[in-house]
């Protein structure tokens, strides 16, 4: 065994001495390989030279001429300085003018809710300003050299005609903000037909209406809403139309489209919102005075300051304080007429005898001059010169379209019928 062992271990040895004569050849290249010149491997070994090259001189770049544009509105509370801010502006000497300059006093008067749109460079200076003032007219403020310039452009107004139609689905309101259609334009609608429609109560989902109306745009701004043209109330299956218009180009009426006035000849309360505090009697213990005596008119108590309206189209027959009425107006209407407005505090402005007043028109405010316990509006509606209950009287019917200008009437009526049952059809087509 241990013969064996020294055989194995003998031929082992053998081996080794046989692989490390075997691999000397090739370390040999290896070790050549490693030894050859540099100049024997064909590279080119030529001296190089260095040279030192002066390039030409450039001039400083300018600073890219760029500006900004921002948008913003005016809302409520904000200071110049705030609104200087959130249009990009970092210009002491525009903040300065903004502030100081009787040709700037158009911005310091702008309402809330107005648009305003500012250019400004890089660093925060302002290019220019610009803004519609409260007449509907451009105003542009801007720098030229170290000063700043305000140039205002006229308006350059344009009436554009829109058409809304929608259907109750809660309220007016709700279908009226769903189509898009402004609230100016969707109180005109409640105006135009409350003397057929309750609209607090009778309403129903499904009712549908459609309305022509116009937009006044200045300089490609929106100013404001106009009236409506042409309307169609369909309540509860009943459908109820009216178009606008105007026999002497100044004051303008609705009418269905057989000529018949949808105005009342008189509003029943002289202002909004109040309350009969004291009615028509021929015997009233008087509050002030302590005696019985006839109260041949309506009090509607209200704040002091509450808007009064005519009632009706009329002449200013007197305008001024008499006895116990103290700051009175008197009306005189179509006819036999007349309506009295006492106790106000104050006239509206340019008020005078003579002039002439439509429906509607604010021609005073509430007060308490004269003899009166607390601020209400006295007001009296005369038939030949004799007091009757306001709130009882049967009132007259406004007149309907004349003789004279039913042609023409007609033409426009026609016009705008023919886009309601346009649409009215379309509507139809689409719920189908």
């Amino acid at each position: 065994m241990l013969t064996q062992n020294m055989i194995n271990q003998e031929r082992k040895n053998k081996l080794r001495w046989f692989v490390t004569i075997s691999t000397l050849p090739l370390l040999g290249v290896v070790t050549a390989f490693g030894l050859v010149p540099t100049n024997n491997l064909g590279l080119n070994n030529e001296p190089v030279s260095v040279e030192e090259i002066t390039l030409p001189v450039s001039a400083p770049l300018k600073a890219a001429n760029t500006t900004f544009w921002r948008t913003e509105r005016l809302q409520p509370g904000d200071t110049i300085a705030d609104l200087t801010q959130k249009l990009g502006i970092k210009d002491a000497a525009a903040s300065d003018y903004l502030r100081n300059s009787a040709d700037a006093r158009s911005f310091r008067k702008l309402p809330n809710g107005k648009e305003l749109q500012a250019e400004t460079d890089a660093t925060g200076a302002l290019v220019s300003l610009r803004y519609l003032d409260d007449k509907g007219a451009q105003v542009i403020i801007k720098k030229q050299d170290d000063r700043f310039t305000t140039e205002t452009i006229a308006a350059q107004l344009e009436k554009r005609l829109f058409v809304r139609t929608g259907e109750i689905k809660t309220s007016l309101y709700e279908a009226t903000d769903a189509v898009g259609m402004p609230e100016s334009a969707a109180n005109q609608l409640t105006q135009i037909f409350n003397g057929d429609i309750d609209f607090h109560h009778d309403l129903k989902p499904g009712d549908k209406f459609t309305a022509v109306y116009e937009m006044t745009y200045s300089n490609g701004a929106l100013v404001s809403t106009g009236k409506i043209q042409a309307a169609e109330f369909i309540n509860q299956g009943h459908a109820y139309r009216a178009v606008l218009f105007s026999e002497d180009g100044k004051h303008s009426d609705y009418y269905t489209p057989e000529g018949k006035s949808l105005r009342k000849a008189f509003l029943r309360s002289p202002i909004a919102f109040s309350r009969v505090s004291s009615g028509f009697t021929m015997s009233r213990f008087h509050p002030v005075l302590n005696q019985w005596r006839a109260h041949k008119g309506v009090d509607f108590a209200a704040p002091i300051g509450t808007p009064v309206k005519a009632t009706s189209d009329a002449t200013v027959s007197f305008v001024g304080q008499q006895n116990g009425y103290g700051n009175v107006v008197m009306l005189k209407h179509q006819g036999n007429l007349s309506t009295v407005y006492g106790h106000l505090s104050r006239f509206a402005k340019g008020l005078r005898t003579g002039q002439r007043i439509a429906q509607g028109d604010v021609i005073a405010y509430v007060g308490m001059t004269g003899i009166t316990s607390g601020p209400h509006l006295h007001y009296e509606f005369k038939v030949n010169g004799l007091q009757r209950d306001p709130l009882r009287v049967a009132l007259p019917n406004a007149l309907p379209v004349s003789d004279a200008h039913r042609a023409e009437f007609k033409s426009l009526t026609d016009n705008f019928i023919a886009r309601l049952n346009q649409l009215r059809n379309t509507n139809l087509a689409k719920l189908d």
